[in-house]
Formats: C-alpha cells, structure tokens, sequence
C-alpha cells in the first residue's frame, strides 16, 4: 500500500511571484481614487514648496485657481465616457461579448481575449474599449465561474483596463491628436504650431499603427504570462455576490411587463416619447452628416477632431436604440456610472493649477527635454507624458500645459509632429495603471476596489517599460 506524497503549493514562475507579491503589497496599502487625488495633491504641493520655493498662499492660492479650469475639456472627456457607455450596453453588443466568453478554454486564454477586446476597441475610443473591457472582464469571470473554470478575477479587470492604458494613446480618441485636428486649438493660438496636424498623421499613420500591432502582442504575452495557476486563482464569487445578480435579473422582466398592463393604451405623449421615428431619423441624419464631414471634397480622415468624434458617437448610440425615452434612460445610468470621473477631474484641474501656478511644470518638463536628442526624443516624451499623468491623469488637460513647448522641441530637433504626439500620448496612457483616476467606471462595473486590481495594473506598467523604451527608439516614423 503506497501513501500518498503530500500536495505543496504550485509552483509559480519569476514573473507569476513578482505579479502576486505586487498584488498582496498594492491590496494593503493602496488607498481609494479619491484619496489618492487628495494625497497627490500635498505631493504637489510639497515639490512645489521644495523645488520652486513657493510659500504656502501661492500654493493654496494656485490651487483655487486651477480649480476650474478644466470644466470644457472634463464635459468633453464624460461624454466620451457616457457616449461609449450606452453603445456598449446595447443589447447588440451585449450578445456580442457574451459570444465571446464562451471562446476561451482556460483562464489564461480568458485573460488574453480580455485584453485583447479592450485594446482594439479603444483604439476606436478609450471610453468604448474601458466600458466593453470591464463589461466583458465581468461577464467572462462569470462565465468562467458558472462553468467550472480556473480564472484569476482582479487579472481579468487589469486586462479589460488595458485599452485605455497602452492603445488609445495610438487610436482614434487620443486627447492631444484630437486637439491638434481642431482648426484654430490654443497651440496654433499662442504660435507653438502653425497649422492642424491631421488625423493621418497621429493615427491613420503606419508609425502608431505599427506600435498598436506591436503593444498588443506583447501585452497578450504578458497577461498570458501573468495568469497565476488554477490553485491561486481568486474568481469573481469573492468579489460579486452571483446569487444576489441572478435573482435581481430573473425578477427585472417580470417588474417591466407589470409597470404597463397588455390592456392599457400608451397615451399620445408615451408614443411620442418612444417613438423610434423620430429618434431614428434624427440619428440617421446626423450619422449622414458626420459621414458627409469626412467625404466632402474626397474621403480625408485627417478631418478627425474632438468635436465630430463626440457628436458621431452620440448619434451612433440614438441610432442604436432609436427610441428617445430608452436612449435617455441609458444616459442616466451611464452617467451614474460616470460620477466619480465628475468629482475628481476638479482636484486633478487644482494639481494642474498648483504646478503652472508656481512653475513647477516649467522646471520638470526643461529638465526631462533638456537631455533629449534626435534619437531619444520619443522616449523623453513618453516618459514626460507618464510623469505627468500620475499628477493630472488628462491627456488633454496635461497637453495644454506641455503641449506647446513638446512640439517646438521636437520641431527643432526635426521630430515630426505625428510622432511628438504619439510617444507623448502613450506616455500618458502608460501612467493610467499606476493612477486609479479612470478606472473608476470600470471598478463600477467589475464590482472590485483600486486596491483589489492594481497590484497586476502595477506589475503590467512595469513589465512595459523596456517595450516601450525600446519601440520607440529604435521604430522609425
């Protein structure tokens, strides 16, 4: 009779052990995103003080007067995010994603598909590849949970964030390209440039693209790589009570077909609010005039800019749901989803403030460019637009400041501007995994905590750096 040999822990690799101890440190002492903003606050605060010399009423009064500064471009930025909200609830979608959960056949290939659905999809737009990503994160640990399969939850949320954190600095909706496509935009204003950069130029270019194609094979390696064994696996259950869902949507039809009986009429104003001609055909049109944009004397879609992208999205969700009652229900709980981007963007707009105010984005933006070259101007850049972005997690917003002073010193350096705009842009893209800023619709949806998730978002931002560091300065323009 044999015994048994005792079953010990699994065996984890080099870069398992570094993704799990970075979780267990970041779950202990990560504070909450709104705390974080605060705490960042005093950072600036205290380098402002330390660095420039400023006294505490030119702090706090910079601060106040940064306060508000941010209230056009924060507007923009939310119906972004509400925008893309509603078209990745539509039911289509919906059926979509949960199409694609039942593909994988274990948790490293969940977390892979995870990721790689939210990378493309924010190369569209970051608001579309954050929501469809933590959607989808959800929906596949679900899926996984209910099907017996291994899948390490917080992992599948860090995947589903990834778009936002790699590939929308590349895409369609980065915040400084769509700024430089606005005819008349405060950098042509104040002389740093003397003309819109289009689209094709900071997107539709082989430069970005090649880097997208790039990023996301190596960030599929990575989360492949990172996927802990069966036994380590934390599912969604330990964060979502499943039950509780289940029974709130079994009981969700029932309550609907309750609020109208079948032998009650609708009322003239009921028809009215949902009628689907009236939304469908509004939509329609402003899809065909969005369309008539781009095609007016030939097809360009250099003519991408902030303002057409948003009105195209608004008009693609009406299109969707036709009905204007539905369409406006579906914007109210975007919305809600959307509150905490609403509260903090204010005391990141107050950082903003505090390092313009005492100088403190002058002396840290001339020392990082003061070292850069012809060749290492791109990585200067990136790791500019990351040191920022851990301060004012707003790509426009970050743009405004250093903007004008990045593309003069590329231009003298002989930098195109497409390429000063996207080493910048995924700079800022790449500090998304360290500031839990717009992660927070996606723990809304995932039902996780900063805490919970950032740990693998952390061990991620690091496993790109050489990537990056790389990519960019040897991949030619």
């Amino acid at each position: 009779m044999t015994t048994a040999e005792p079953v010990g822990p699994p065996s984890l690799t080099p870069i398992q052990k570094f993704g799990e101890a970075m979780a267990d440190w970041v779950e202990r002492w990560m504070p909450s995103p709104f705390l974080f903003a605060i705490l960042l606050t005093y950072v600036a605060a205290g380098a402002a003080f330390i660095s420039e010399g400023s006294g505490v009423t030119e702090i706090a009064r910079s601060w106040y007067d940064g306060f508000w500064d941010l209230l056009q471009f924060a507007m923009q930025m939310v119906i972004i995010l509400v925008t893309a909200n509603v078209v990745a609830y539509h039911p289509l979608v919906k059926r979509a994603i949960l199409r694609l959960v039942q593909i994988p056949r274990n948790g490293r290939q969940a977390v892979v598909l995870v990721g790689v659905g939210s990378m493309l999809t924010a190369w569209i737009s970051w608001g579309l590849g954050l929501i469809f990503g933590a959607i989808l994160a959800r929906e596949m640990g679900k899926y996984a949970a209910r099907n017996g399969m291994p899948v390490h939850y917080p992992l599948l949320a860090v995947a589903g964030y990834m778009g936002i954190s790699l590939t929308f600095g590349w895409g369609m909706s980065s915040s400084p390209g769509l700024l430089q496509a606005q005819e008349g935009n405060a950098l042509m204003e104040l002389g740093f440039v003397d003309r819109v950069i289009p689209a094709t130029e900071w997107v539709f270019h082989s430069y970005p693209l090649s880097l997208t194609a790039l990023s996301i094979v190596y960030v599929s390696i990575m989360l492949y790589l990172l996927s802990p064994p069966k036994e380590n696996c934390r599912a969604i259950g330990r964060y979502v009570d499943l039950d509780v869902e289940d029974g709130a949507q079994a009981q969700a039809a029932p309550v609907e077909k309750a609020a109208r009986p079948s032998d009650t009429k609708p009322a003239p104003a009921d028809r009215i609010d949902n009628s689907r001609i009236l939304g469908g055909v509004l939509a329609l049109t402003g899809v065909v005039v969005v369309l008539s944009v781009f095609f007016e004397g030939g097809f360009d879609l250099g003519k991408l800019n902030l303002n057409n992208f948003n009105f195209a999205f608004l008009m693609i969700g009406l299109l969707l749901y036709a009905s204007p009652t539905k369409y406006l229900q579906e914007f109210y709980e975007a919305v809600k989803g959307s509150a905490g981007v609403v509260l903090l963007f204010p005391f990141y707009a107050g950082i903003i403030g505090i390092m313009t105010g005492t100088g403190l984005v002058d002396t840290m933006t001339t020392a990082l460019l003061s070292v850069a070259n012809s060749d290492t101007f791109p990585v200067i850049a990136w790791i500019t637009g990351g040191v920022l972005n851990i301060f004012v997690p707003s790509a426009g917003g970050e743009w405004a400041i250093i903007g004008g002073p990045m593309m003069m010193a590329g231009a003298e350096l002989g930098i195109p501007h497409g390429q000063t705009i996207a080493a910048y842009a995924v700079g800022d893209a790449h500090t998304n995994l360290l500031n839990p800023f717009w992660a927070i619709p996606l723990l809304a949806i995932t039902g996780l905590r900063a805490r919970d998730m950032f740990g693998y978002a952390i061990t991620m931002m690091l496993l790109l750096i050489p990537f990056l560091a790389i990519v960019l300065y040897l991949l030619p323009y």
